[in-house]
């Protein structure tokens, strides 16, 4: 005998489901909220009272701790606002190889060496070597169609910059041109210098410095608030970091691109020996440690492109902050005996990158324990909500004072409108926040160097009509 199918009961099935969903999740919602309607025990308030005090003073441990990392900072803002610079003379002129290690860059690279050939420094005097790392388009090409001498290098298990830098140096001696030249530039494929870039450069170099770290501008800052943050994080290293060191004579820092090494330096390190995913925080604290002195020219100019899109944006991040703890795990030994030495620089190159993000990071995290704990255990859930947003609230009044310093004392090298530099100072507290998320993914994640696409072939001429 066939069973007897009644026509609503699939339909009465699926309507006591969702009956029971909804009465679950309400139950839910009423049990979570049954410690702040029925208050607590004296037991639980005394508990909760004490957790009180310890976070109370956790806070103030952070905030030590912050201050500690990041107060002399303080100190190198106002020099960076008020000290004058000393003039520099001239000097004399030196023979310069310029290295770009490129790959899949066809779209920006022909607008670089234009506008290292523009140069009101003598063309005779520089040379500009191009390795194609791994290409599969047109980059060497349209290198030597500018004027490049171009190398190409195809190697899938060495990847990253610092390799290509390293190759390319080799092949520049094989090729007997080590010994034309007093110093080596290093440029990423999509910058732009302003006219007087090398001459700026060379005022530095000549004036002693073996190493010479350039004013990193952004060429898309205008694009949106991702290239925009990262165009102010930028411009804050520049204008608040190393030009504050360079005017009380301590190391400056080099940023991934736009800096000038001696001849003698590349040869003390045979090579581009560095090849983690940040070589440049490597070669800063390999110079560091040896208590050598980093320039810095702050008018030597050059645009850079940054991300626009999220993920780019987000893996490019990641990979600073996980190239900062390998680095940092691999040199901690010799950091803490240079630092407890003496040696500011030190100190202040592994301060300025870090440690603050990850004991705000700390907070933040402590503050929103407590607080959901005392939500569903009968605490004063209000009480620990403020502790929370006053972190929160706090840390991002910070981003947005920095952020705000540097929109108005850079304002007229900003290029983009008045519109633009004023709506993306308001999103770069947001901007910085997620370095607080980056920085935990960096702490599990397996990460590889991987190219950052380029696309902005702006000219220099169109950069500088940004501004207006």
């Amino acid at each position: 005998m066939k069973p007897i199918l009644f026509k609503n009961s699939t339909k009465r099935k699926s309507s006591e489901q969702k009956f029971w969903k909804s009465t679950g999740i309400k139950s839910c919602l009423l049990l979570s909220l049954l410690p702040l309607l029925t208050g607590c025990s004296p037991a639980q308030e005394e508990i909760f009272s004490v957790a009180k005090g310890i976070l109370s003073g956790f806070n103030a441990m952070v905030f030590l701790l912050i201050f500690l990392c990041t107060g002399y900072q303080v100190v190198y803002l106002l020099i960076a606002l008020f000290k004058k610079d000393p003039i520099l003379p001239e000097g004399d002129s030196h023979r310069f190889a310029v290295l770009v290690a490129a790959r899949n860059e066809e779209a920006v690279i022909g607008q670089l060496i234009d506008s290292i050939n523009h140069q009101t420094y003598p063309k005779e005097l520089v040379r500009i070597f191009v390795v194609a790392d791994n290409c599969t388009d047109q980059t060497g090409e349209v290198a030597e169609q500018h004027g490049a001498t171009v190398f190409y290098r195809q190697n899938k298990e060495q990847v990253g910059k610092g390799y290509a830098l390293d190759f390319l140096l080799g092949k520049i001696k094989e090729s007997g041109g080590a010994e034309k030249f007093d110093g080596y530039l290093v440029l990423d494929a999509d910058n732009l210098l302003k006219e007087d870039f090398l001459c700026e450069m060379n005022k530095v170099f000549s004036a002693g410095y073996p190493i010479v770290s350039a004013y990193r501008n952004i060429k898309n800052y205008g694009d949106n608030w991702l290239s925009a943050g990262c165009g102010l994080t930028l411009l804050r290293e520049a204008e608040f970091l190393n030009h504050a060191r360079m005017q009380i004579k301590s190391c400056c820092a080099i940023s991934g691109t736009g800096f000038l090494f001696s001849s003698e330096i590349e040869e003390e390190m045979g090579g581009w020996p560095f090849v983690s995913l940040t070589e440049d925080l490597e070669f800063n604290l390999y110079h560091a440690k040896k208590g050598r002195k980093i320039g810095y020219a702050a008018d030597a100019i050059l645009y850079d492109e940054q991300p626009v899109g999220f993920s780019q944006s987000w893996r490019q991040r990641l990979r600073w902050c996980k190239g900062y703890l390998v680095v940092c795990k691999k040199e901690w030994k010799s950091l803490w005996q240079a630092i407890f030495s003496g040696n500011l620089a030190c100190y202040d190159l592994t301060m300025s990158v870090l440690p603050a993000v990850l004991v705000t990071l700390l907070g933040l995290a402590v503050n929103l324990i407590f607080s959901v704990v005392s939500l569903f255990f009968g605490g004063n859930f209000l009480d620990f909500l403020l502790y929370f947003s006053g972190v929160l609230g706090g840390t991002l009044a910070t981003f947005f004072a920095l952020g705000l310093v540097a929109t108005i004392s850079q304002w007229r090298r900003i290029p983009a409108t008045a519109g633009k530099k004023i709506k993306y100072l308001f999103s770069f507290p947001i901007f910085m926040l997620l370095f607080l998320p980056i920085c935990i993914h960096a702490f599990f994640a397996h990460v590889e160097w991987t190219p950052i696409a380029h696309s902005r072939a702006l000219t220099l001429q169109e950069v500088e009509e940004e501004k207006a």
